[in-house]
C-alpha cells in the first residue's frame, strides 16, 4: 500500500494526480488552515451533508476554543471532532475508496494520516412496497437502492445481538460495496467461510446489474438451466423469515433485491402472503400455487398432444369443438397464441402503469376475437393458452415463471413436431435441466425432497401456526461442497 507523506503540497499532487480534481465539477476542494496549521479538504458534492460538514468545519477552525498549531492528530481528532464517524487512514488506497465511496478526506500537513469524515448521504427513493411482490396485509416497507437502508430494515425487525452485517468490495472499478449478514448460532459456517472465499476472490470489473450481476458470478450456470440459482426478494419481511432459519443475506449497495442463500426450488414457491392469512387458508392457497406449476409447464403441450395425434380422444373429452383441423394447423395456432400472450406480457409489464392493464385486458380481447373472426386461431387454443398465463402469473417469483414458459416452448415445439416421443423425451429433459441446476454451496436443488427430510417438506407445503413455528427451526441440508 502506498503510505501518505508528512508533506502536504505533497498529498495535494498525489491526490490531483489520482483523482480528475479541476475537471470533473463533482470535485469539492478547500485549502483551510486549523489555527496556524495549513490542511486540504476534499469531498464530493452531493455525498456530503452540507449542514453537518460546516458545523464540523466551523468548530474545527474555532479561534476561540484553540489557536495553536496541531500537534497531535489523533488528539486533535478526539478532543475538537465530536463527529462519531471520524477515523484516521495512513494509505492512499483506503484514502481513495473511502473518499469515492462518500466520505469526506481532511489531509494536515506534518501528518501522514488523513481523517475520514463519514457525512455520506445517498439519493433515495422511498421505501415503497414492490411491485412484484405485494401482499393484501403486512407490511408495505421494501428494500432500497442504499445498502445502509437495508441494513437498518433488517436490524429493525432482529433486534439480536448476533446479528453481523460483514462488509465486502467487489468490482475493480466500481468498488461495489457487498455486505452478508447472518445470525451468529444459527448461520452454516462453513457456507459462510466459502462465501466470504469466493466474494473476496471474485474477478469482477463492476456489478453492472447490482445483484443479478453478483448472482450470475456466484453460480456459474450452463444455457441448459434457466431454473434460478438463489432466490432473490424486496421484502424485508421475507428476507427477516429466512434469516431466522439459518439462510444467509447478501445485500448489494444500488440495490433493492437481496440475496438468500442456500436456495431450492421450494422456495420460489412461498408467498407471505400465506402468513398473513389463517393456517387452512395459508395452506390451500399454497398448495394452489403448487398445483399452478405443472399446469403452467405441462398444459399446453398437453393440449396439443391430445388434439393433434389422438383426435378421437380429444373428442370424446371435450378438447375440440369442431372437426377437420389438421395438426399442423394446430401447431401453428398454438405457437402463434403463446407468442401474442408472452407479447401481452411483456409489453404490459414494461408500459406505464396507467395504461398496462387496458392494454393487457382490452388488446387481448381485441386481438382474440379478431384471431378467431380470421380463423387464425381457435377458441379451444385461447382457452387453455389464457388458462396457462393465469397459472405463470400465479407463480410467485417472475424468474422462475419465465423458466418455465421456456420449458414449455421446448415442450410445445417438441410435440408438435414428434408426437407422443417428442411430448416425452422433452419432458425428460426438462426434468434433467431441473436436477442438474446448480447451487451455491452444492447443495440439492429439490432439498428436502432430496434428500429426503419429511418434517422440512411438511413445512413447505404447509402453513404452519405460528405457536408451532417457534422457535424457528434450522434444517441441516448436508456438507457444503466448495
Amino acid at each position: 500500500m502506498t503510505a501518505l507523506s508528512k508533506v502536504l503540497s505533497e498529498n495535494i499532487s498525489y491526490i490531483e494526480s489520482r483523482l480528475p480534481v479541476g475537471t470533473s465539477f463533482d470535485f469539492m476542494t478547500r485549502r483551510l488552515l486549523l489555527g496556524e496549521t495549513p490542511c486540504y479538504f476534499i469531498g464530493i458534492n452531493g455525498f456530503c451533508k452540507t449542514e453537518v460538514l460546516q458545523q464540523i468545519l466551523a468548530e474545527m477552525q474555532n479561534p476561540l476554543v484553540s489557536d495553536s498549531p496541531v500537534e497531535d492528530i489523533v488528539r486533535y481528532m478526539d478532543s475538537r471532532i465530536g463527529y462519531a464517524q471520524a477515523s484516521l487512514a495512513d494509505s492512499w488506497e483506503d484514502i481513495v475508496r473511502s473518499l469515492l465511496s462518500g466520505p469526506a478526506v481532511l489531509l494536515v500537513d506534518g501528518f501522514a494520516q488523513g481523517i475520514l469524515i463519514d457525512v455520506r448521504t445517498y439519493p433515495s427513493r422511498g421505501v415503497a412496497e414492490p411491485d412484484l411482490e405485494r401482499a393484501t396485509r403486512g407490511a408495505r416497507d421494501g428494500f432500497v437502492e442504499t445498502l445502509l437502508s437495508n441494513a437498518n430494515l433488517i436490524r429493525r425487525r432482529v433486534r439480536s445481538p448476533g446479528l453481523c452485517f460483514a462488509m465486502h468490495s467487489v468490482g475493480t472499478e466500481s468498488r461495489t460495496d457487498v455486505a452478508v449478514a447472518y445470525l451468529e448460532g444459527t448461520v452454516n459456517r462453513d457456507l459462510l467461510d466459502t462465501l466470504s472465499a469466493a466474494l473476496d476472490s471474485l474477478q469482477a470489473t463492476a456489478l453492472t446489474m447490482g445483484a443479478t450481476s453478483l448472482e450470475e458470478l456466484l453460480v456459474r450456470k450452463r444455457w441448459w438451466n434457466p431454473l434460478p440459482s438463489i432466490q432473490m426478494t424486496e421484502r424485508p419481511d421475507v428476507a427477516c423469515s429466512y434469516l431466522s432459519e439459518g439462510h444467509i443475506l447478501v445485500l448489494v449497495d444500488n440495490s433493492p433485491q437481496v440475496l438468500i442463500l442456500p436456495c431450492t426450488i421450494f422456495q420460489f414457491t412461498q408467498n407471505p402472503e400465506d402468513y398473513y392469512k389463517s393456517p387452512p387458508v395459508g395452506t390451500y392457497f399454497r398448495l394452489v400455487r403448487f398445483l399452478c406449476i405443472p399446469v403452467s409447464l405441462a398444459l399446453m403441450p398437453l393440449f396439443l398432444l391430445a388434439a393433434a395425434y389422438y383426435p378421437d380422444l380429444a373428442q370424446s373429452w371435450g378438447l375440440l369443438s369442431q372437426d377437420g383441423m389438421t395438426p399442423q394447423r394446430l401447431f401453428f395456432y398454438v405457437l402463434a397464441v403463446e407468442f401474442l400472450l408472452d407479447l401481452f406480457k411483456y409489453s404490459s409489464s414494461l408500459s406505464s402503469g396507467r395504461f398496462s392493464g387496458s392494454l393487457s385486458i382490452v388488446g387481448g380481447l381485441i386481438i382474440g376475437d379478431v384471431a378467431v373472426s380470421l380463423n387464425w386461431a381457435s377458441v379451444e387454443v385461447l382457452f387453455y393458452a389464457a388458462v396457462t398465463l393465469l397459472a405463470s402469473l400465479a407463480i410467485t417469483d417472475t424468474e422462475f415463471s419465465d423458466a418455465i414458459r421456456l420449458y414449455r416452448i421446448l415442450m410445445l415445439v417438441a410435440t408438435g413436431f414428434f408426437g407422443l416421443p417428442g411430448f416425452a423425451v422433452s419432458l425428460a429433459l426438462v426434468v434433467l435441466s431441473a436436477a442438474t441446476t446448480p447451487t451455491f454451496g452444492g447443495f440439492s436443488y429439490f432439498w428436502p425432497l432430496f434428500p429426503f427430510n419429511g418434517k422440512a417438506l411438511s413445512r413447505l407445503l404447509l402453513r404452519s401456526p405460528t405457536f408451532k413455528a417457534q422457535p424457528a427451526t434450522t434444517w441441516s441440508r448436508g456438507k457444503v461442497h466448495k
